[in-house]
C-alpha cells in the first residue's frame, strides 16, 4: 500500500482532502488502515477540530466509488468513538437495534445531565457531535444493500430518534414516549423492543 508521500495537500475543504488522500492511497478497498491515514491528513491539514469520524470518512469515499470493508470500518469507528469522547464513559452504547438504542438513550441522558450540571460546554458539544455522527452511521446502515431489511428499518427509525435528540435533547424522553405509543410505531415495530 502506498504511503502518504505528499508533504502538503492541495485541498481547501475536509471533503476534498478526504477524496484527495483516498485517491493518493490508490487502494482497491477501504478499511481501518486507510481511514486512519485519511484522519491523520485531516489532522495535519486542518487541526484536531476538523477530524471526522471513520464512518463519516467511509461514507464520503464510498460515495466516490470506494469499496468498504464494512466490518472493519464499523469496528474501527466504534473504537475511535470510545477513545474520543473525553471524560465520558460511553462503553455499552449501541444503536444497532431499537432495544439497544433505548438503553443507550437512557445512558446518554444521564451523561447529558451530568455535563449540563457541571457546566461542561465542551463535553456537551462533544456529545452532540458523537450523536450527530452516530445518526449519519444509522443512515448509512439504513441505505445499505448488504444489511438485512429489519436492520435497515430499525436503523432508519433510530436515525429519526437521534435527529430529535439533536434538535431538543431536553424534550427527547417525552417525545420518545409519545412516539413509542403511536399506532404507526406499534404496527411497524411490534416485537422489536424487549
Amino acid at each position: 500500500m502506498p504511503r502518504l508521500h505528499q508533504p502538503r495537500w492541495n485541498s481547501r475543504t475536509r471533503h476534498d482532502l478526504i477524496i484527495e488522500v483516498w485517491e493518493d492511497l490508490d487502494c482497491e478497498s477501504v478499511g481501518a488502515r486507510e481511514l486512519e491515514q485519511i484522519q491523520q491528513a485531516l489532522r495535519e491539514r486542518f487541526g484536531d477540530g476538523a477530524l471526522e469520524s471513520p464512518a463519516s470518512i467511509a461514507r464520503t469515499v464510498a460515495d466516490e466509488g470506494a469499496v468498504l470493508r464494512h466490518p472493519e470500518v464499523f469496528n474501527y469507528d466504534s473504537r475511535w468513538r470510545e477513545r474520543n469522547l473525553t471524560g465520558q464513559s460511553l462503553n455499552g452504547l449501541n444503536f444497532s437495534s431499537l432495544s439497544e438504542a433505548l438503553e443507550s438513550f437512557s445512558k446518554i441522558e444521564d451523561i447529558r445531565r451530568e455535563l449540563h450540571t457541571n457546566g461542561d460546554k465542551k463535553g456537551v458539544e462533544q456529545l452532540r457531535l458523537a450523536i450527530a455522527s452516530t445518526r449519519k452511521d444509522c443512515l448509512l446502515i439504513a441505505r445499505s444493500k448488504i444489511v438485512a431489511e429489519s436492520q435497515r428499518v430499525q436503523a432508519k427509525e433510530v436515525s429519526k430518534w437521534l435527529m430529535v435528540w439533536l434538535q431538543s435533547p431536553e424534550l427527547f424522553s417525552d417525545w420518545l414516549d409519545l412516539r413509542r405509543r403511536s399506532p404507526e410505531f406499534r404496527k411497524s415495530f411490534e416485537g422489536h423492543i424487549r
